[in-house]
């Protein structure tokens, strides 16, 4: 048996497959989730896991879940993203993600998962105005993160994406330093991200999820705003995935 978690993300999609193969592996989800799709199923394809056959179990989460029209399940994110936080440490924690379209905090007691928070559709405090910034700055997410930890922030006060970039804009005209440029724009993401999980007790467990994951600058400043230690994780991105593979094998198990 083959089981397959996908997530479809906003910004990028992933993939993690247990069972008698074993892998894992992120792409850009594009313009459109439907095309994203068939290019995941011709990589499993290729890997030797055929999605429509009765030895494969499938789950889809995401942004785009439903647009995966070889899914045997389709379950929300909090559940996937719950289950990959459980298998990542441990029954009882508190679960960053910082996505592309929106952050989320999601409590997991006993190994289910308690309560959850979402912020407000905007781009403010998520990876895309990471990306937004970056841009402006002509430089990639990791120069970004690279540049802000050798910076001193300059403050961006603005809670609009639009007007952030604005600020940034005219700090690049009046000649400051990009490093203290990208130091405000990463505390500016980190304080939103910290005003959203502040509405939650957090337990003494907390791990960073999402495509920034594994930067230990980010959840360094991160964890000096909420005042708890927020710790990175190597393939925190996949948690939605992973989270996703293994409903797939419980699903598939109970069923049998």
């Amino acid at each position: 048996m083959n089981y397959v978690g996908i997530d479809i993300g906003s910004t990028a999609s992933k993939v993690v497959t247990r069972g008698n193969c074993q892998m894992q592996f992120v792409l850009p989800t594009g313009w459109s989730s439907k095309e994203t799709c068939k290019i995941i199923k011709e990589r499993l394809q290729e890997s030797g896991i055929d999605v429509l056959a009765d030895s494969t179990k499938v789950v889809a989460t995401g942004y785009g879940r439903v647009a995966v029209d070889f899914a045997d399940y389709v379950i929300t994110e909090i559940t996937c993203h719950g289950r990959g936080g459980r298998e990542i440490a441990g029954e009882n924690c508190g679960i960053i993600d910082v996505g592309g379209q929106d952050t989320k905090v999601i409590l997991v007691e006993r190994g289910m998962v308690k309560d959850f928070l979402m912020n407000d559709k905007c781009s403010a405090g998520t990876g895309k105005f990471l990306e937004i910034m970056a841009n402006r700055l002509g430089v990639t997410l990791q120069e970004l993160f690279e540049m802000a930890e050798s910076g001193t922030v300059l403050p961006i006060s603005s809670l609009c994406t639009v007007f952030a970039e604005s600020e940034v804009i005219n700090y690049i005209g009046e000649g400051h330093k990009r490093e203290d440029i990208a130091a405000g724009v990463v505390d500016s993401v980190a304080a939103k991200v910290c005003q959203l999980a502040q509405r939650k007790e957090l337990p003494d467990k907390v791990i960073l999820t999402g495509g920034i994951s594994n930067s230990t600058y980010f959840t360094r400043i991160l964890s000096e705003k909420i005042g708890r230690t927020v710790d990175p994780t190597e393939d925190g991105r996949y948690a939605g995935a992973l989270g996703a593979a293994l409903l797939a094998e419980e699903k598939s198990r109970k069923k049998r």
